[in-house]
């Protein structure tokens, strides 16, 4: 029952990552949709427009497939976890209530090993050790799970490494692919460009209902696989396709979500400007045989309204980042034969700014559902369909006749309406 599903996590005060905690999960789920009907109440001529009922994930503990743990040092001893909201302190977690647990599993074992192995610990302040962090993705091929391990390292050598795979491979069996990425930056970022396979093919390959999506250290994937599942369904039941649409999947990513749809649309087209996501997208592309997808490397806006109001695409389906889309887009599609929009949003605020715009040029929300993404934590992922109410699009018609025939063609309007009066 979902009162039996309370978040009591010891670590929440330090950490700061779950901050619907102590909060049974039918609770967390109240609050979600009732956050969700207020902001979509402020739509303009939206007042009584209800939102669906929030779909939940069943299971709401250990969803997360992307696990990062941070080393370092707490009274002489090697300790991995997590670090405190907003700042670079590391919380000794253990147990993470909504980390996938051989994830977490395999961080712990890293740090096991760094004692053994005599491998030292990134001193952020003297800016000298080894190990910075451990990254783990998680994915579902064939019935079983499959892990992919980064060890972030401030030296580009990795002493004895050939004996360190081994050994952290036969422990978790489950580890497809190992991967050293050096950066020594003092730095936020847990992942520098410089990487290289130790072990394995580099990626793993997720089963995402009837195709295959390969996941690599840096790729953009949905972190809780049960909820893009039933939120990639809803957007192609949305995009309502027959096999006539041209479809354009703005903000892209990898591609999923669009290829995803290539199956009843004539044509797909995906566009982001993440380099990395663009090759990621042009090989699931080849995993999965697709021959009416293609991606482009641009910037969305910047792509969409160097079409110059050319009637390219008939659905847009949008993923926008948490700042939403921009004003340029919303204005190209608006000026555009496109039919129906399908907006996927991880921040409801920018959702709602955004589809202000959108009414405002034409289009009318017809549906929209919230999806519990995050369990634990206040986010929610919601999902809008608009459709075009009103033509918006103008039109200008240059008519190249010489003087003899336009003066013809001018009296012989003149008399018919004279005829008819």
């Amino acid at each position: 029952m979902d009162s039996e599903f309370l978040f009591d996590c010891p670590h929440s005060a330090e950490c700061g990552g779950c901050n619907y905690n102590n909060i049974p999960y039918v609770k967390q789920l109240e609050k979600k949709e009732g956050r969700i009907r207020g902001l979509f109440a402020k739509l303009p001529g939206y007042k009584s427009f209800k939102p669906e009922k929030i779909i939940r994930t069943a299971f709401p503990y250990h969803y997360r497939n992307k696990v990062h743990g941070v080393l370092g040092i707490k009274k002489s001893k090697i300790i991995c976890g997590l670090y405190s909201e907003d700042s670079h302190r590391i919380v000794d977690v253990k147990d993470c209530l909504i980390e996938d647990e051989d994830a977490s599993a395999v961080i712990a074992g890293v740090t096991e090993l760094a004692g053994p192995f005599k491998y030292t610990v990134f001193d952020e302040d003297r800016e000298r050790g080894f190990l910075r962090h451990v990254l783990v993705r998680v994915a579902y091929s064939g019935g079983s799970k499959k892990l992919l391990v980064v060890i972030v390292t401030a030296q580009k050598e990795f002493p004895r490494k050939n004996d360190f795979v081994k050994t952290l491979v036969k422990r978790f069996p489950m580890i497809e692919t190992i991967i050293s990425n050096y950066n020594p930056k003092r730095t936020s970022m847990v992942l520098s460009d410089n990487s290289t396979v130790i072990y394995g093919p580099g990626f793993i390959i997720d089963d995402m209902l009837e195709l295959k999506f390969a996941i690599s250290a840096g790729s953009f994937y949905q972190i809780n696989h049960e909820g893009a599942e039933k939120m990639y369904s809803l957007a192609r039941e949305f995009a309502g396709l027959t096999g006539k649409e041209r479809v354009l999947d703005a903000y892209c990513g990898t591609g999923t979500i669009g290829m995803l749809m290539c199956e009843k649309a004539e044509s797909v087209t995906g566009v982001e400007l993440n380099e990395s996501a663009v090759k990621d997208a042009i090989f699931n592309k080849k995993l999965n045989k697709i021959k009416n997808y293609r991606v482009v490397c641009a910037d969305a806006t910047k792509y969409l309204t160097g079409l110059n109001g050319e009637d390219t695409f008939d659905v847009v389906v949008m993923d926008p980042p948490r700042s939403g889309s921009t004003p340029a887009f919303i204005d190209a599609v608006v000026h555009s034969r496109v039919k129906r929009v399908v907006y996927v949003s991880c921040n409801p605020e920018t959702l709602i700014s955004d589809l202000k715009l959108f009414i405002k040029g034409g289009f009318k929300v017809i549906k929209a559902v919230p999806i519990d993404m995050f369990p634990g934590t206040e986010h929610v992922e919601s999902i809008a369909l608009l459709h075009r109410m009103s033509n918006t699009r103008e039109r200008k018609i240059t008519l190249d006749v010489e003087t003899e025939d336009y003066h013809r063609i001018k009296n012989r309007t003149e008399v018919t309406a004279d005829a008819t009066e």
